[in-house]
């Protein structure tokens, strides 16, 4: 490549660059350096681990983790529903266009639309409780109990998700050639055993991409859900990893412990990220 032609391409990217730099690269090497200070924001004083030590040894963070286990529930759950979306598409039962559009619609939605819709229809008085009254049922107070809460929570995720995944898979069920199937169809193979020994393993990559960014999502992208339909509640029971970092850095005098907080997340994905695609070996080819 002349000189020319690589000073070029330099400055076609320099754009994209300063916007990573600016926006993304700087601002983590600052929670980086903030998360070993005890700061308001104006003043710094250097604590070196403490903040890190402190957050290992606070037990509002270690129910806050578990807490985060029990969301992964809605994985499983998500992936599944997805799959049987998207094997029914792929087949083209009766519908099957209507049915692409009518799923995908919840991704449309703000997070913070599901989340007052799910938290009026299961309010006290909202739509669920007068359904449960009409076969003679008491309300039940979905948002005083952490597990209920939760519950609530994991099926608003699993509704707004899996319209979006179940495109996924969708795709890479359509790169699989077609006589494949008519072969395993002229044999005799059922329904059952084509999704088992054609369909599943051939989409085998997407669904590790499916599950990995659930992964990720359900350590980091809860937030909207949990801010607007329990604000944490009933006490830290519904709280998550990422609203705890919202609490501690911008609720409380020290900023550090926030980001001390951030800093382990983010290396906790990471690693996560690292030993998933190391298991579904992404990065192989077939």
């Amino acid at each position: 490549m002349r000189k020319k032609d690589r000073l070029i391409g330099l400055l076609a990217v320099l754009p994209a660059l300063l916007l990573v730099i600016t926006f993304s690269a700087y601002p983590i090497a600052f929670a980086f350096f903030i998360s070993f200070t005890r700061t308001n924001g104006l003043t710094f004083e250097w604590r070196w681990l403490e903040n890190y030590i402190a957050m290992v040894n606070d037990p509002i963070v270690q129910q806050v983790f578990v807490n985060n286990l029990k969301y992964l529930i809605a994985i499983p759950l998500v992936i599944f529903v997805a799959v049987v979306v998207s094997v029914l598409l792929f087949e083209r039962v009766r519908g099957w266009k209507f049915f692409r559009i009518i799923f995908f619609l919840p991704n449309v939605l703000s997070i913070a639309v599901i989340g007052i819709m799910f938290r009026n229809a299961f309010g006290y008085y909202g739509g669920v409780n007068q359904a449960l009254g009409l076969f003679g049922i008491a309300p039940v107070e979905f948002f005083t109990d952490g597990n209920l809460a939760i519950a609530i929570i994991i099926l608003a995720l699993v509704w707004s998700g899996f319209g979006y995944m179940s495109l996924l898979l969708f795709a890479g069920l359509t790169a699989i050639n077609p006589a494949v199937f008519e072969a395993a169809a002229i044999d005799g193979a059922g329904w059952w055993k084509r999704l088992w020994y054609i369909t599943l393993p051939n989409i085998r990559r997407v669904l590790g991409f499916v599950f990995i960014i659930n992964v990720i999502y359900t350590f980091t992208g809860l937030f909207g859900f949990v801010f607007v339909m329990t604000a944490g509640g009933p006490g830290y029971d519904t709280t998550t990893i990422d609203y705890l970092v919202y609490l501690r850095a911008f609720s409380s005098s020290n900023l550090g412990s926030g980001a001390a907080l951030a800093v382990m997340l983010f290396l906790f994905i990471g690693i996560l990220t690292l030993l998933q695609n190391k298991v579904f070996k992404l990065q192989e080819e077939d």
